[in-house]
């Protein structure tokens, strides 16, 4: 098994909150994405790729205020979306980094191999879309309760058909050079990441963090999930 950094995951309240984070903290405007019927969920995307991770994007997402999710009112949208902690923070501080997702070459597999660490990354679930460059399709886990599990160090995985988004997108000007990440049980968390292999980020004991480090046109930027 291996895995590696596919994207990071800023959530926002409202997906022009989201692009205004990014133009102000960035300086770069996020490009176009999609919607996520399933999830009742929109997004922008920005290519973020570099040599130590050269598929990497970043994902804007928020709820779609026009928009029921078809997976059910019992199961909660992904990247606790719905969980009222996360809400009440995007709400006093703004968009901020929250999570992110790993590739892997079998998501099955991968959940199995989480599994047998005793942990439950959720259902694999097939989803798709179409896009100027073509058909995008994929399989994602993500649990019924939509928790990310490890104050989101523990990535969700995704499994990619034959295009990847990044294939397509432009040159943002803004490349990702590290991602490391902190918990306060790092001898369970650094398990979880060796049974899918996962490469390219370092972990230490600590309060919850994830921490990104960005080349942007507005020089170097720190992002930080703090606990959220």
């Amino acid at each position: 098994m291996h895995a590696r950094v596919d994207h990071l995951v800023i959530a926002a309240r409202s997906l022009d909150e989201g692009v205004g984070w990014c133009e102000a903290t960035l300086g770069v405007t996020p490009g176009h994405g999609g919607s996520h019927p399933l999830m009742g969920t929109h997004n922008r995307l920005m290519k973020i790729g570099s040599a130590a991770f050269p598929r990497a994007y970043v994902e804007i997402i928020a709820i779609d205020p026009g928009a029921r999710p078809t997976r059910g009112a019992a199961k909660h949208r992904w990247f606790d979306l719905d969980d009222a902690h996360l809400q009440a923070a995007l709400a006093r501080s703004g968009p901020r980094l929250v999570h992110f997702v790993a590739e892997v070459p079998d998501a099955h597999a991968a959940v199995q191999a989480l599994g047998q660490a005793r942990l439950d990354r959720g259902h694999v679930i097939e989803a798709s879309r179409d896009t100027p460059a073509g058909r995008l399709s994929w399989q994602i886990t993500v649990r019924d309760d939509g928790q990310r599990l490890f104050y989101g160090a523990l990535p969700t995985l995704i499994q990619w058909g034959p295009v990847h988004p990044s294939d397509s997108m432009i040159d943002s000007g803004v490349t990702l050079r590290s991602l490391d990440l902190a918990h306060p049980r790092p001898v369970d968390l650094e398990a979880a990441l060796r049974a899918i292999g996962l490469s390219g980020v370092s972990l230490a004991n600590g309060a919850p963090d994830l921490h990104a480090v960005l080349e942007t046109p507005r020089g170097t930027v720190s992002l930080h999930s703090r606990g959220i």
